[in-house]
């Protein structure tokens, strides 16, 4: 009989599996939580690392070097990089977020003073509305006296009509610069704008004032002409 074209005289299905192959074997060596890329939200995360070996039949037999670290998902499983876990998760953001806020409103306070009831005022709502609920604009003004009375501070070219220290520019740093890479460029701006208009609360920037919004806009990683750009549209009502 003759052979029917097409057809394959291995039975239909058949896989011829290779005898070799590469298992790897994983070691926990930390967790926490973590904003997992997948989920895309807040999850527990296993950082792991793991181990390769050649196997033959399914037995183990030599090592072929290690794979990792990485972190898993503890919800979709999913393995990521290292780096994922330099990503704050959302209660962290929020958190840093709020801090940031303070942290100019208090800025601008200290440079411009606390005398005018329009400004404390604004800078009491600004930081409120951030998530501090219970900030008045006593506990303002105690903590910019306090501030002010700290020894440690110094100006940072001796004149006293220069209220902001190097100190000071540091803190900004500290506040805002690991939020920023978080932010997109619209909520880096939204920050420094909060600042200004706490400022323009009792009139025009004071040189004071202008000089804290600069150096707050360097820690937003905002470039010089963007910072002036924004310092000059916060004097245009909305």
């Amino acid at each position: 009989m003759l052979p029917v074209r097409g057809r394959s005289s291995s039975p239909r299905g058949s896989v011829v599996r290779s005898p070799w192959g590469v298992r790897t074997t994983w070691t926990t060596v930390g967790d926490g939580e973590f904003f997992c890329p997948g989920c895309g939200g807040d999850r527990n995360y296993a950082h792991r690392t793991g181990r390769r070996r050649l196997t033959v039949l399914g037995v183990p037999l030599a090592a072929r070097g290690t794979v990792g670290p990485v972190v898993q998902c503890a919800s979709c499983d999913g393995r990521f990089g290292a780096d994922a876990l330099d990503h704050p998760t959302t209660v962290r953001f929020s958190a840093m977020l709020r801090d940031a806020v303070h942290t100019v409103a208090l800025a601008v306070l200290a440079a411009g003073g606390t005398s005018s009831r329009s400004v404390t005022s604004t800078a009491a709502a600004t930081v409120r509305s951030a998530g501090f609920e219970e900030c008045t604009e006593e506990g303002l003004t105690l903590l910019v006296e306090a501030l002010a009375a700290d020894p440690g501070r110094r100006f940072s070219d001796g004149a006293a009509d220069c209220p902001y220290s190097a100190t000071l520019a540091i803190e900004l740093h500290e506040a805002l610069g690991p939020l920023a890479p978080h932010l997109a460029p619209a909520g880096r701006e939204s920050i420094l704008l909060q600042g200004a208009r706490i400022a323009l609360a009792d009139g025009p920037y004071s040189a004071a004032e202008r000089e804290v919004l600069l150096l707050a806009g360097t820690a937003l990683q905002l470039c010089a002409d963007d910072t002036s750009r924004l310092l000059a549209a916060a004097r245009t009502p909305s």
